[in-house]
Formats: structure tokens, sequence, C-alpha cells
């Protein structure tokens, strides 16, 4: 079972190249504002320095996901978190089911949306920092034997529909600002649909993707700790 996959068995349910590189230093800052990745600090195991632990874990994590995210095709390009279409694409009329049934339509509005994600995720970003600081963990050992994607399960159960409510104002004043030819057009097919519901739909389809990218990232620390030149981290990885 792949990371996507155990994923959502879990959770059921455009920029430019150099602003896009800004943006991303922007709001990864947040991240490293909660120390987690100091490569100091002491490598004994303690309950205290396991919580400290899935701390830096999941802030590694968040990191590396919304950098791969946030980057020009990043969703496109993600191997767990590209974007599918939002279901209320997939059920049209009869006069739009022609052009929206087409497959080379459809491919061209999913990298639209896609696009559009890149946005979403850069204003969820500053979002799951604050959340992740302000985090508690009631048992941080089990989060760590809990292996996998463990730890990012809880910090989504933790944030709940936070993430989402973040990304629809921003995804809608996106939308409307790049007046996207292929997006106007589909919605324009659809009876009683508009930027507003488009943005709320992508939103729920992003969070989902979001989280799967994370969970890769935190799957990816735990095969190989040593990649994070994180004393703490590695020593509590290592001995379960």
């Amino acid at each position: 079972m792949n990371v996507k996959e155990e994923a959502m068995s879990m959770w059921a349910i455009t920029q430019g190249a150099g602003s896009a590189a800004i943006n991303r230093r922007t709001l990864l800052a947040g991240f490293a504002a909660t120390g987690a990745l100091a490569l100091g600090g002491c490598a004994t195991i303690g309950q205290t320095s396991y919580t400290e632990a899935v701390r830096r874990l999941l802030t590694l994590a968040t990191q590396r996901a919304f950098a791969q995210l946030t980057r020009p095709d990043g969703f496109w390009d993600s191997t767990v978190a590209r974007v599918e279409l939002p279901v209320l694409f997939g059920k049209p009329g009869k006069i739009a089911s022609v052009v929206l049934k087409s497959p080379a339509f459809r491919e061209k509005l999913q990298h639209s949306l896609n696009r559009f994600a890149e946005d979403g995720a850069r204003r969820a970003a500053p979002v799951a920092a604050d959340a992740l600081r302000s985090l508690t963990f009631t048992d941080a050992l089990a989060l760590l034997k809990g292996g996998g994607t463990g730890a990012t399960t809880y910090f989504r159960q933790a944030m709940g529909p936070g993430l989402v409510n973040a990304m629809i104002p921003a995804l809608g004043d996106a939308m409307q600002v790049a007046n996207d030819p292929v997006l106007n057009q589909a919605i324009a097919l659809l009876s009683g649909v508009n930027l507003g519901d488009a943005a709320h739909a992508l939103a729920l389809n992003i969070d989902n993707a979001i989280w799967y990218q994370i969970g890769e990232a935190e799957a990816d620390i735990r095969r190989d700790p040593q990649s994070t030149n994180d004393p703490l981290l590695i020593a509590a990885l290592k001995v379960l």
C-alpha cells in the first residue's frame, strides 16, 4: 500500500517561478520560527524529548511538503498530491456533457485547478505552522512508535477543517484575479455553479492532497532519519 492509499484509508474521506520561489521562502519561515529544526539540543530520550521529537518530525515533514506543493506545478508533479477534479465538474447536464466529458478538456481543467492549488497551499502553510506551534501531544511515544504517517494523522485530526476554511477565500480571490478561460468555460457550462462553489470544492480536494504530501514526507523521514541532521530526532527514531 502506497502512502496515498494509506492516507486515504486513515482519513477516509500560477504563478511565475521567480515569485513562487519568494513566496515559498516567506511561508516556510513560519516553520523555521518554531525552532523545531534546530540541530543542537539534548539527545537524551525521555517523555519531554519524545514530545519535542514528534514536534520536530511534523515540522520538518510539513516544511518539506509545502516546499514541494508551492513550487510551480508542485501539485501536478507530486506522486501523491495531484488534485483530482472536484465532483461538481463530474456531473454536467446534457448540454455541457460533451465538453466537460472530453478527456482533453478535463485534463486542461485539472491542470488549471492544480495550479490554483498552489495558491491554496501558500495560504494554508502559515495556518499549519501556527497550529503546530501550539499542538499538544497526549502520548508522544505512541505517535513515534506508530510509524508510517501516524503523526500526520494526529496533526490532521487536531486541525480539523482549519486548512479548508483558510483556503476557500484565498482560492476564490485567486480564481477571480486569474480569470482563467478554461475554468470560466467549465463553470459557465454548469447550471447554478459559481467561482465560490468551485473554490469550496477545490479546497476540500487540496486539503486531502496537502495531508497526503505531509504524510509522505513523514514516512520518508522515518525511513532515513539521518537525512535530518537532527541529533534528537535521529536518536528518537533510532530506538523505536
